[in-house]
């Protein structure tokens, strides 16, 4: 399986211009704590010189636990990731991606303005491109070592965004999660919220050392086509399907060419966008009602599927706030289901 390109290890400026740019984004020396070594009197001793930017290891759970303290939601706010700027474990990613129709380049904005030290993640490249549907999860070998090569430890507490609010960034929380990222959080409300509180923006290209991210994958939480095949059969899980209504019907053309209108059998339509609100998902109580008025039971399980994994993270982070304890995500979703002849469809 291919592997995406690599990654490079500095950060670079672009075109000079660094006004209104942090400057130490990439750099930082964060205050020491209690106990810890000076960088450059420990580099020395260090069999990687990488290493020198981490803290002594009798800190590393120290700081897990700083983090992590009272953080009981998926979400962090903007003015928690201010004030976490500077901690070296906490991992800021920049996770957009558009629907072509959208005419938006995720990537030309990113450069245009992001997150003070956030690292541009990818979504399509960043994926298995041996295969032939779109952004499919890597092998978990080759994850790991992108993440690596992007300064990503599965240790590291990870604030993920997108541009539009909430939109692609449970996917990327989702693939990280899925990989074994042990505390992986979505910025609340996404960069619209941190551009509303006019908080900083810079221009130029991050990329943090590289480390080490160990995969720790659990397959139990991924529903593949055979498995998508057998629950059609037995109903042994929900089929909750996040594509807008018209596509879920079959009376609105997927945007994809090539694949058949409609939906699988038995499978339920809770499209993403309605569960949302300015960027934001529904209160709990709020998704709860509307779950139960679709006819979804939180109590049983449950797999999400949309056009092609997207919006399925979406609609699994809204059934689990709803409280839903039992929801796995079906990877290939329409891109797969509705381009195969030997799938069954059904449209109404």
């Amino acid at each position: 399986m291919k592997a995406p390109a690599g990654i490079p290890c500095v950060r670079k400026l672009r075109g000079g211009a660094t006004e209104g740019v942090a400057h130490n984004v990439c750099h930082r020396t964060p205050p020491l704590l209690r106990g810890e070594t000076p960088v450059n009197s420990r580099a020395a001793s260090l069999s990687n010189p990488l290493d020198a930017f981490r803290p002594a290891p009798n800190l590393i759970t120290l700081h897990a636990k700083l983090r992590t303290t009272a953080m009981t939601t998926p979400f962090v706010t903007p003015a928690w990731l201010a004030d976490h700027l500077n901690d070296p474990h906490v991992v800021v990613v920049d996770g957009s991606w558009y629907l072509p129709a959208l005419a938006r380049d995720p990537r030309a904005e990113y450069l245009a303005g992001h997150i003070p030290g956030a690292i541009w993640f990818d979504v399509d490249q960043y994926a298995d491109l041996s295969s032939p549907l779109p952004h499919m999860l890597l092998p978990p070998a080759d994850f790991a070592a992108l993440a690596g090569r992007l300064g990503i430890a599965d240790t590291d507490t990870i604030v993920v965004y997108d541009g539009a609010g909430l939109s692609s960034a449970p996917r990327v929380r989702w693939t990280f999660t899925v990989m074994g990222a042990k505390d992986v959080r979505i910025l609340s409300g996404g960069l619209p919220a941190w551009r509303a509180e006019n908080r900083p923006l810079e221009t130029a290209e991050v990329a943090r050392p590289a480390t080490t991210f160990h995969a720790d994958f659990d397959p139990q939480r991924v529903a593949l086509l055979a498995d998508m095949q057998a629950l059609v059969r037995t109903g042994d899980r929900q089929i909750i399907d996040a594509r807008p209504a018209g596509r879920f019907a079959g009376t609105d053309a997927e945007p994809r060419p090539g694949l058949k209108p409609g939906h699988m059998p038995n499978a339920i339509s809770a499209p993403a966008t309605t569960l949302v609100e300015s960027g934001r998902l529904k209160s709990p109580d709020a998704l709860k009602a509307q779950f139960a008025a679709a006819g979804i039971d939180l109590t049983q399980p449950i797999v999400t599927t949309c056009g092609s994994g997207v919006t399925a993270a979406t609609l699994k982070l809204a059934l689990e706030q709803a409280g839903a304890t039992d929801v796995i995500l079906y990877d290939g979703s329409w891109a797969e289901w509705g381009g195969r002849d030997d799938t069954e469809v059904v449209t109404g």
